[in-house]
């Protein structure tokens, strides 16, 4: 028992702490310079997939035809995939030339959209957002500005909520984005961060490649891009703002959604991850998909082990977690009290769960092409 409880531990240990030390530590030795140039210019295609978004489009067009990067080198392409409401009526009254919106007659789904896009595309490079995702007037320049490095092939940047005070549920997201920024940053000194953020990352268009509908266009295309051989970035100053959702439900289902579309790209992406992007694959993602099995392994374990005055201690402190947990998900769901002391256990249980949740949805053949949007997310002050 002692022996389990300590892999299980050790396994934990390196997914939250180890890997972003070891990192930290390659990077002191390893460090890639890649150069950049402030004035460095290239053409831009925006690409944004959308379904049902009136609550968001208009604004959205509007400020990123309004960015701050020369308007000659910036396109606009908006695939409506079947929408339903007024979408295509408001996309429809925006009158510029650098906009340009097609329509899937028949639900096709993110991926697909995309891939369309992709294919009309004028720009030399491509800008990946989302429809509800508000993103600061210099974000472009300031990631265009790395590819005047020819060994770079994408760069990122991450998502920050609206409003971090909003909710208990806002309280354990914005730890856990900031927890995924500091790892963006530790990977990009190695120039290779393994995932980008979907609401905010650009590709020389030359390596763009057809996207599988059921698998995450964040995660697909650096996994391309890297097995090539080009550095994926992190740029710390291009972020991305939205209103994430405040409901445990649409977040469990978003976490579950994530990994499934993940476990089935290990499988279907394995030719091409390979040596350092395995090693980072294995270490952020897998090991992290299933940390709830080592939790439940050191629970009963320690459990077992409780008559020990040392193991009966890490007892009674992993059950006040789970406890904390129970109270954040109680807060969250029937109070408006908020507490970061029991927001974050709670958030990191449910994160934990809906990543178990996806990779049996996986294994059962579940597939995610197309999915609705949470509705919370959607909509916000002007």
């Amino acid at each position: 028992m002692k022996v389990l409880f300590w892999l299980s531990a050790a396994w934990l240990l390196y997914v939250f702490v180890g890997y972003p030390l070891v990192l930290w530590v390659i990077g002191r030795f390893r460090r890639t310079r890649y150069t950049s140039a402030e004035n460095f210019e290239l053409p831009v295609s925006v690409l944004i997939s959308a379904r049902n978004e009136e609550k968001d489009i208009a604004w959205k067009i509007k400020e990123t035809l309004e960015w701050n990067y020369p308007p000659d080198k910036l396109e606009v392409l908006v695939a409506s995939d079947a929408s339903e409401d007024r979408t295509d009526e408001i996309l429809a009254s925006i009158r510029d030339s650098r906009l340009r919106v097609l329509r899937n007659s028949q639900r096709a789904g993110k991926n697909s959209s995309l891939n369309r896009l992709a294919a009309l595309a004028n720009g030399q490079l491509l800008f990946f957002t989302d429809a509800n995702s508000h993103i600061p007037a210099d974000c472009l320049r300031k990631m265009v500005r790395h590819f005047a490095d020819a060994r770079v092939g994408c760069v990122t940047g991450w998502e920050r909520e609206e409003d971090l005070n909003r909710s208990g549920m806002s309280a354990g997201g914005g730890s856990y984005l900031g927890y995924e920024s500091l790892i963006n940053s530790l990977e990009s000194t190695l120039g290779s961060v393994l995932i980008c953020d979907g609401s905010v990352f650009c590709i020389r268009r030359e390596l763009f490649a057809t996207l599988q509908p059921e698998l995450a266009n964040d995660l697909e295309l650096p996994l391309h891009i890297g097995s090539r051989g080009y550095a994926v970035l992190y740029e710390p100053a291009a972020y991305s703002t939205e209103k994430n959702t405040s409901s445990p439900q649409e977040e469990f289902r978003r976490r579950r959604r994530i990994c499934g579309q993940g476990i089935l790209a290990v499988w279907r992406l394995r030719r091409r991850i390979r040596g350092l992007r395995a090693w980072q694959f294995a270490s952020r993602k897998l090991l992290r998909w299933f940390a709830l099995v080592p939790m439940m392994l050191a629970l009963a374990s320690s459990a077992a082990l409780a008559r020990q005055p040392f193991f009966g201690t890490l007892l009674i402190l992993q059950l006040a977690f789970y406890f904390a947990a129970a109270a954040g998900w109680y807060l969250v769901t029937r109070t408006r009290f908020q507490s970061r002391v029991v927001a974050l256990p709670f958030y990191f249980l449910l994160v934990n769960l809906g990543a178990m949740a996806g990779f049996l949805d996986a294994c059962r053949g579940r597939r995610f092409s197309v999915w609705e949007i949470p509705s919370l997310s959607r909509g916000r002050a002007q």
